[in-house]
C-alpha cells in the first residue's frame, strides 16, 4: 500500500483506507495534517495509530517495524535499531523515558478513520 496524502483540519475523523486492506501484523503510512501516521491492524482485528517517526534514528520508518507483543502488550519494533514501542501507549519499552505520539483510530462503515 503506498502513503495516503490527506489534509484537513487538526481533530477531525479523516478516512485514510479501506479496513479490508490492511494486512495484520503489517504497518501503513498515511498522512494527516501533515502528520506521518502509521497504522496497525493485529490478528485480532484491533487497529492502533502511533507517530511514524522513530526518535531514535530520526527516520519515519515505524511503518515498516515488526509488529509483536511484549507480555501482553501490542508493540511495534523500529526497523532502524529496533526499540520497541507500545502500540497502545506509544511508550519506548526499552527507554520508557521515550515515546510516539498515538491517535484515536477507528473504522467506520468498512473505513479506516485517524483523528489527528
Amino acid at each position: 500500500m503506498t502513503e495516503l496524502l490527506i489534509d484537513r483540519p487538526i481533530g477531525t475523523w479523516v478516512p485514510v483506507c479501506s479496513y479490508a486492506e490492511l494486512i495484520p501484523e503489517r504497518g501503513v503510512c498515511v498522512l494527516v495534517s501533515g502528520r506521518q501516521i502509521a497504522i496497525f491492524r493485529d490478528f485480532g482485528g484491533r487497529l492502533y495509530a502511533v507517530g511514524n517517526l522513530d526518535p531514535f534514528s530520526g527516520a519515519h520508518v515505524l511503518s515498516r517495524g515488526i509488529v509483536g507483543t511484549r507480555g501482553s502488550e501490542p508493540t511495534v519494533a523500529s526497523p532502524m535499531h529496533k526499540q520497541v514501542f507500545s502500540l497502545v501507549t506509544g511508550v519506548c519499552l526499552d527507554d520508557p523515558a521515550v515515546s510516539v505520539p498515538t491517535y484515536p483510530v477507528r473504522v467506520r462503515e468498512g473505513r479506516v478513520e485517524v483523528s489527528a
